[in-house]
């Protein structure tokens, strides 16, 4: 389609961005020389401005006539006032203000019913889409009110900031990895967007297996082939598995489901760092607190549980100590937590009970005013 305006305006929440927002961002990409997207977020709603922003900005980002920008907007929304109309508009102006001068904007896309006289305050022509929500049946207010239900509807960082993250944790040998995979593969046996649910590898293992191969290839003749306990770890090591943890988890949150299982994370890596080096150095501390929330901790205790040495385990007479260390932590946040003992199917039969509750409370997000 050939340009026929020289400036669209795209005004929203985006709370969060969604399939319906993106059909009215690209019709106006593909309509207009320049297009200046506002999103415009209040201070009460649970997603900060600056999230949304990136969202849409990251999804346009091959765009370069697209531009992104955002305002707080704490205002009062009555579409009957004079006083709270041009109140809105000024702001939206001073959104507009924000990014590179475009001349004054000459269409305004909507799909709301506003939108007519948005454009007139404007000046410019009101291009109305989809109001019936019949092209995409989607709305912010559907989408919070069960993101698992519009999850196809989502890009991949919205999908991210939206998934349940669920994180099995506990000592050597105690069946973390077993269960998550165990919690994953469930979950995606339940169809639908579930069935995209993914899994996020221990890093700390993978690097306890690299280091062990470095160490006996580079093991001199004659000496004795190295085993894990030969290995040594500083508090550098404990860092690299937080940010390789960190990484991984994100980019499985963003190609996944509803639900994300990881066996491990960040959290449970300060506890490692204390075994392994005595204490929790602040860098180390500073890479946990900065996660995503958590919806639910699943610890594994130790107790009944044989010790199975596979190569790659050292620590058979600190897994009460690790039990007891990972209750005290979990007990100090204030993310729900369950611990699980039993065999194997009882402990998955628990683990599923508790993503089930935690599922059918949903996620409580703020309204949005007016």
């Amino acid at each position: 389609m050939s340009a026929r305006f020289g400036h669209g305006l795209v005004i929203g929440k985006f709370y969060p961005p969604h399939a319906g927002h993106h059909f009215l961002i690209r019709a106006a990409a593909d309509a207009c020389e320049l297009v200046t997207v506002v999103v415009m977020a209040a201070d009460l709603e649970s997603v900060p401005l600056a999230d949304r922003v990136a969202w849409v900005a990251e999804a346009w980002a091959d765009e370069p006539h697209v531009r992104v920008t955002g305002m707080v907007d704490n205002l009062p929304v009555d579409y009957d006032s004079d006083e709270v109309w041009a109140a809105q508009v000024q702001l939206m102006r001073v959104g507009l203000a924000q990014a590179p001068p475009a001349g004054p904007v000459t269409a305004v896309f909507s799909s709301e019913p506003y939108g007519v006289e948005l454009a007139r305050r404007f000046g410019a022509a009101a291009v109305v889409l989809d109001r019936g929500r019949e092209t995409f049946p989607v709305s912010g207010t559907a989408v919070r009110a069960d993101p698992a239900g519009y999850w196809t509807e989502l890009e991949p960082p919205v999908r991210a900031w939206f998934a349940r993250r669920v994180v099995v944790l506990g000592a050597e040998s105690t069946g973390t990895t077993t269960l998550s995979r165990d919690l994953a593969a469930a979950l995606r046996a339940r169809g639908g967007p579930h069935a995209a649910t993914g899994w996020v590898a221990e890093y700390g293992r993978e690097l306890t297996a690299a280091k062990l191969a470095v160490a006996r290839a580079t093991a001199g003749p004659g000496e004795p082939v190295p085993t894990v306990f030969d290995l040594a770890w500083d508090d550098a090591d404990f860092e690299l598995v937080c940010r390789r943890q960190n990484g991984a988890e994100e980019r499985a949150a963003r190609a996944g489901g509803p639900v994300l299982v990881c066996d491990t994370d960040a959290l449970a890596t300060t506890v490692w760092q204390e075994r392994y080096r005595g204490a929790v150095t602040e860098p180390v501390r500073q890479l946990a607190a900065g996660i995503p929330p958590r919806a639910l901790y699943l610890l594994t205790t130790d107790e009944g549980v044989p010790f199975h040495d596979d190569g790659l385990r050292d620590g058979e007479h600190l897994r009460p100590w690790m039990t007891g260390r990972f209750r005290e932590v979990l007990a100090a946040g204030r993310t729900p937590w369950l611990e699980l003992s039993g065999d194997r199917q009882e402990r998955l039969r628990a683990a599923l009970g508790a993503v089930d509750r935690m599922l059918a409370e949903g996620m409580r997000m703020a309204a949005p005013p007016g």
